[in-house]
């Protein structure tokens, strides 16, 4: 396809594109696949020439704008820096835009910022009007690999947990004391409470004071299990550089989390995951040698899509832009990752609506930890500039469909279960097969009482205990048990173990043969009543329980 196809293409009455794909001539031989896969699913797309400079293929871009349909545009090869000793030749390469930097020059980035987002403004306001992204590969191979996995993983008929699980990895900040316990607390604390209580969401922390840091030891081989279990979102919040993650510091040592030469050997059989790299350079597709972002495009076992920035990065710009991603996604349910990720840009540049209280709270805490606190809207708009999508803007987002959880036996307000006792659970599902129902305590809370870690360990088996307890912090669950959704409905009995107290959720995951679907109920497990013996034999997680409910009435909380 060439660009007198697209002449001919928009000739034809009704048939303006929605979809364009600027692509080297090399590569659209192994882009059919691709072509036929989104036009058998209603779009016209039209295939863009790369030759000329990037203004030369804005000037396309916008023209096959002008009939009002387009929405997504999709660029395939690497972004060439102009250096003739660059290892991608030009003719495999569609040039980035380079804008000007403002505030992150103030921790020591760069003057210019690498981003594609100059190819999505059609009014020149520097926000994006369509939903934009890059396929960065080298070589007709590399796309054909690529193609695959975005395919697979549309038509994936695994209807299994996975697709209900979000995997979160957190380095320590290392901007001090005070600042790393705000912000990385601030930053767990939004992306988890935009999430909502049906997903189950993991933690896996760099702090070895944490009940969420493995043993030190295994962490970047838990931070593979992560992700080769799969999930629909894998996240990684803290320090990186464009070829790898940071790495885990303890006293005395520290630990390798992940980097390119690991990618190859990542493993996602069952659901490849939508990377969020919150950090510096892991998106730095402009670099000599291919970053992090890149790597995982291509690599059959890696995630299918990547989100991430391409120069230095700041706590509270990345923290709006991945609370209003997460908003996207899981409220807002957007058909596509691309339409996500633009309306989540186009969101963060906004100011704070008072009702906003996040927001507003999030905006507090940056005026007072920012290095330029009177450059936050400064800031928001540099994020969206620097943060790209390397992946399929088409990709498509499977959302779960509702069911209706029913709690009959819980009539206060806000409902109460009683330790000890059984639970009545029935509902609705559209999706019928196999239901597992759980309860859960709230995510700000444990199901036990973590060990006080006020020294590092000096032995092995201390160490090897941390495992232990990273699993336990990370297993929220009280009870489960399973039911069959038959005729629409389903039934089960939930015994209430007599050791639970404070504020829960009744999950509910249905799996069926062609969907899946998600609800949960609210409530508070109260204790049992005096005299039957409950009192003497609460155990020490139900009193912390009861005391970390009693502490999150007047906050949410944002320990994980």
């Amino acid at each position: 396809m060439s660009t007198a196809f697209l002449i001919l293409l928009l000739a034809v009455p009704g048939a303006e594109p929605d979809a364009v794909v600027v692509c080297p001539e090399i590569f659209q031989q192994a882009l059919k696949p691709w072509v036929e896969h989104r036009t058998a699913q209603g779009h016209t797309v039209a295939v863009l020439s790369s030759e000329g400079t990037g203004r030369d293929i804005r000037a396309r871009i916008r023209a096959a704008a002008k009939g009002g349909r387009l929405r997504f545009v999709v660029l395939i090869g690497d972004a060439n820096t102009g250096d003739a000793t660059d290892p991608v030749p030009p003719d495999r390469c569609v040039p980035t835009h380079y804008a000007k930097a403002e505030v992150n020059v103030l921790w020591g980035s760069e003057p210019h910022i690498a981003t594609d987002n100059w190819y999505a403004d059609l009014d020149d306001d520097r926000v994006p009007d369509l939903a934009i992204g890059r396929l960065t590969v080298d070589t007709p191979e590399e796309l054909t690999r690529v193609v695959e996995k975005i395919i697979a993983y549309e038509r994936s008929a695994d209807f299994g947990s996975w697709r209900r699980r979000l995997n979160i990895v957190a380095g320590v900040g290392g901007f001090g004391a005070l600042a790393d316990t705000v912000l990385e607390s601030t930053a767990r604390y939004f992306l988890t409470q935009n999430i909502p209580a049906q997903y189950a969401v993991s933690m896996t922390y760099g702090s070895w004071r944490s009940p969420f840091c493995p043993d030190p030891r295994l962490f970047h081989l838990t931070t593979a299990a992560r992700l080769n279990e799969g999930c629909w979102f894998w996240v990684y919040i803290g320090h990186g550089f464009h070829l790898g993650l940071d790495r885990v510091r303890v006293p005395g040592g520290q630990y390798h989390i992940l980097a390119n030469p690991d990618v190859e050997r990542l493993d996602c059989r069952h659901g490849s995951p939508i990377a969020l790299l919150m950090a510096c350079y892991c998106g730095a597709f402009d670099a000599r040698r291919d970053c992090l972002a890149e790597e995982m495009l291509r690599a059959p076992g890696a995630p299918v899509a990547v989100i991430a920035g391409s120069r230095v990065t700041m706590p509270y710009a990345m923290t709006v832009m991945g609370t209003e991603l997460m908003d996207q996604c899981f409220h807002l349910r957007r058909p596509t990752l691309g339409e996500a990720l633009l309306h989540a840009k186009r969101s963060m540049v906004k100011e704070a609506d008072k009702d906003n209280q996040r927001r507003v709270m999030l905006d507090t805490v940056a005026a007072a930890l920012s290095p330029a606190p009177k450059k936050l809207a400064a800031e928001r708009a540099e994020h969206l500039l620097l943060f790209n999508l390397t992946g399929d803007p088409m990709l498509r987002l499977r959302h779960p469909k509702a069911v209706e959880v029913e709690v009959p036996s819980l009539i206060a307000a806000p409902p109460q279960a009683t330790a000890g006792r059984t639970l009545e659970v029935s509902g609705t599902s559209p999706v019928e097969g196999r239901a597992t129902i759980e309860l859960v305590v709230r995510r700000d809370r444990l199901t036990f009482t973590p060990p006080s870690r006020r020294g590092y360990p000096q032995t092995s088996g201390e160490l090897a205990r941390f495992q232990e307890c990273y699993q336990q912090a990370n297993n929220r669950r009280l009870a489960l048990v399973e039911s069959t959704v038959e005729g629409g409905r389903f039934h089960a009995r939930i015994a209430v173990p007599n050791n639970a107290a404070g504020p829960c959720h009744v999950r509910v995951f249905v799996e069926g043969p062609d969907d899946f679907a998600l609800g949960e109920a609210d409530l508070v497990i109260a204790e049992r009543p005096s005299g039957s013996g409950a009192t003497a034999g609460l155990s020490s997680s139900a009193k912390h329980n009861r005391r970390e409910y009693t502490a999150g009435q007047a906050s949410s909380g944002t320990r994980f």
